[in-house]
């Protein structure tokens, strides 16, 4: 079964923010295999929606449905200030992926995809990775980040944390004067494919790094493998210079801001204001908050690059000049009181503007 959501449920939800609408929110249920998945396609302003699959044990449909909805929202505001022709999408499947996940239903998945004739784009997220992303490539062409053997960039862990890095940077030269991270003390909060590589960089820059996961087994891994990491059980309590949310969203509220010792916060998960006006309480409070969206989007970046056959050099040079990006916006909220996400929502805004006025190039 495939339906356009035209209830209540989306349109009227206390829990939305304000803005562009979403084009299209599709259900996709498949009973034999057991599938659940919402596909979100936000905006086609700048290209077909592309945005990867988290496939995760929500505790009910409205929670899986609040993810997706946020999530391909942020997709298409990433997608504009990373200046790539693709629009915003995300998708959902419900379920434990270490219990739920099998090819038939990853296959089935990718059939619903194909069904959208290209107007939403799958790569990998949380509970997804480039090797699922091969079967879901069997039933539909409309996949990015599937391994190298089947012809993708795979993995794209390294290249957002390496935006995440350059992210930082840039705050460290608005905050200190200048980019290094030498000596800092950095918390990172989740240490899967992004957090892990995060911290390697740190580590690798002289950095001090404390990181927390609810996975006890990866972190353990990630502190034997990375030798010199403080292992923690909750880093909003530490005294740090930076704080690195790199697991699921949310953790940035009105309480938990102001118990936060960071002069600077910036990582690579998603969402990770619980409601939009901690950007300025950030901002007020006198820390540099750098927008998810910005500091994250090396993984589109790298699956753009894949979509239009670029090389390696192409995808870390875009990359890195997320360095330069992050120093705008900063330079800008500074200049204008406001906090960073307001400008960086504001830029991709007149992009998305010129685009539906067929000003994009």
């Amino acid at each position: 079964m495939t339906s356009t959501v035209t209830s209540s449920a989306v349109f009227d939800r206390p829990d939305a923010i304000p803005g562009l609408p979403h084009e299209q929110v599709i259900f996709c249920e498949d009973q034999e295999t057991g599938l659940q998945a919402i596909i979100g396609i936000h905006s086609t302003a700048h290209g077909p929606a592309l945005g990867g699959t988290r496939f995760y044990p929500y505790a009910n449909h409205t929670e899986a449905l609040t993810d997706v909805l946020r999530l391909s929202r942020g997709m298409t505001y990433k997608a504009a200030i990373a200046a790539v022709p693709l629009g915003g999408g995300k998708a959902v499947i419900v379920g434990d992926p270490e219990r739920a996940k099998t090819p038939a239903l990853l296959r089935a998945y990718g059939r619903y995809i194909d069904t959208l004739g290209g107007r939403y784009i799958t790569a990998g997220d949380i509970g997804v990775s480039a090797d699922d992303l091969d079967v879901i490539g069997e039933t539909t062409r409309h996949v990015v980040g599937r391994t190298s053997e089947s012809g993708g960039s795979g993995n794209s862990g390294p290249t957002t944390a390496l935006g995440v890095y350059q992210a930082m940077r840039a705050a460290a030269t608005i905050v200190w004067g200048e980019p290094a991270l030498t000596g800092r003390r950095v918390g990172v909060e989740g240490v899967g494919k992004v957090g892990s590589e995060l911290i390697a960089l740190l580590l690798a820059e002289g950095a001090h790094v404390t990181a927390a996961d609810v996975n006890p087994a990866a972190l353990a891994d990630v502190a034997a493998r990375l030798p010199g990491v403080t292992v923690t059980d909750h880093i909003l309590g530490e005294q740090i210079d930076v704080y690195a949310p790199c697991a699921l969203g949310g953790t940035l509220s009105t309480d938990s801001v102001s118990h936060l010792s960071a002069a600077i916060v910036c990582g690579g998960a998603n969402n990770q204001l619980q409601t939009p006006d901690v950007d300025q309480q950030l901002h007020d409070r006198g820390v540099v908050w750098v927008p998810d969206y910005v500091a994250n989007s090396g993984g589109l970046i790298q699956v753009a690059g894949e979509l239009a056959s670029a090389d390696s050099g192409w995808v870390r040079d875009k990359v890195e000049g997320i360095y330069g990006t992050v120093l705008a916006i900063l330079d800008r909220s500074r200049s204008e009181s406001l906090g960073p996400g307001t400008i960086a929502d504001r830029i991709a805004e007149g992009r998305l503007s010129d685009a539906r006025a067929g000003q994009f190039d």
